[in-house]
């Protein structure tokens, strides 16, 4: 396991004048641990819109587990109208939420930013296809046409492209909305789609052939997580000088971390009231569809051999391999050289976890997640 450990971490750093974004901890001796003096504000920016997607974050903001920390926390969605990697570099956040591929794309442009926490450990990305359509791996892929949303989001297929042998221009991209329209229309051959989405947006459609929901036999379903061309997803992002050189910032990185472990587990341990959380902060999911989500999402995060967040070595370079290989069809690379050592760092999450003790379940080595049942339209 890579780890550049500072475990002097809250003691050793030089103070220097508190950044913009952060305000006074008060009086509080633990950087953020649930002093009695003021909170500190802290901004998250996401990479979209309030959904259970998310739960883990607004569950730590409903149940308090923030202001237990000593954090009052803003979370800030995006409808694709803000990049989150790109608000952080500039100083409008404090932390980010963004896929990895994504960022490591922005570092090589410059960003200084740091992976401190990789929530979801596998990848939620399928390619879908009809049952007959003769679709069933990624070496299948070879004069169709395969759907995409663009926005970073398909290195993922161009990775495992790239792992087959598959030339980027063998295939027909076709940008797609963030719904499976265009693949019932025929207009698409193969689909891309979340495993708490999109996918699920095709179970809870009729299928006019027979008067009910499609089922999974319906559809030929390819997990990139089961590919070469898997890539790393969600995970939290910091600034990398802030954490080089502010102590305030780096602890209270800590103290963000203890508060979104305990709101992840919660999720893990609720998924119901999690989901509901998540209704309550504006997602525009109907409610089946968002428990379906909450469902799916744990999935992707539990069980956590190493802790919740800790970044898997072999699953990094994974992600990195792929983005070094991967060619889109413009011929473009995501990133053309290694990234540098300050990309990620366990040194914070850690901290956080062992701070947290006996307190919270970080593994959920017995995490069994439900069954849920869902209906046309979601609702």
């Amino acid at each position: 396991m890579k780890n550049r450990m500072r475990r002097a971490l809250v003691t050793s750093l030089v103070t220097i004048a508190v950044a913009p974004m952060i305000a006074a901890c008060g009086d509080s001796d633990d950087g953020g641990g649930g002093g009695d003096g003021d909170l500190t504000e802290v901004t998250l920016q996401l990479q979209w819109l309030p959904q259970a997607q998310f739960a883990g974050y607004y569950a730590a903001v409903e149940q308090g587990f923030f202001e237990e920390e000593g954090l009052e926390v803003e979370i800030v969605p995006s409808g694709g109208d803000i990049v989150p990697q790109d608000a952080l570099a500039a100083g409008d956040a404090d932390y980010a939420i963004a896929w990895v591929p994504k960022v490591l794309g922005s570092i090589e442009g410059g960003a200084n930013l740091t992976n401190v926490a990789q929530i979801f450990q596998r990848s939620g990305t399928l390619q879908v296809s009809w049952a007959d359509s003769g679709i069933e791996s990624v070496a299948d892929f070879e004069g169709q046409r395969i759907g995409s949303w663009g926005f970073g989001n398909e290195w993922e297929i161009f990775a495992a492209m790239a792992a087959e042998g598959l030339d980027s221009e063998s295939v027909e991209i076709v940008t797609q909305d963030f719904n499976m329209n265009a693949f019932l229309s025929g207009d698409i051959d193969a689909a891309q789609a979340m495993t708490y989405n999109e996918y699920a947006q095709l179970l809870e459609t009729v299928n006019p052939d027979t008067g009910e929901l499609y089922q999974p036999e319906d559809f030929n379903v390819i997990s990139y997580e089961d590919t070469e061309g898997a890539m790393l997803q969600d995970a939290i992002w910091a600034d990398t000088e802030r954490l080089e050189s502010d102590e305030e910032y780096a602890e209270t990185t800590v103290a963000f971390l203890k508060a979104v472990i305990k709101g992840w587990a919660f999720a893990r341990d609720n998924v119901e009231e999690a989901a509901q959380i998540t209704v309550d902060a504006g997602s525009a999911w109907p409610p089946t569809h968002e428990l379906w989500m909450a469902n799916e999402v744990n999935k992707l995060i539990w069980p956590a051999e190493n802790g919740i967040g800790v970044i898997d070595e072999a699953a990094w370079q994974q992600t990195v391999d792929g983005a070094l290989s991967a060619v889109n069809e413009q011929g473009q690379n995501l990133i053309t050289e290694e990234p540098p050592e300050t990309a990620y760092d366990n040194t914070y999450i850690e901290q956080a976890i062992e701070e947290l003790g006996d307190e919270v379940d970080t593994t959920g080595a017995d995490y069994e997640p439900i069954e849920v049942e869902l209906t046309e339209g979601g609702n």
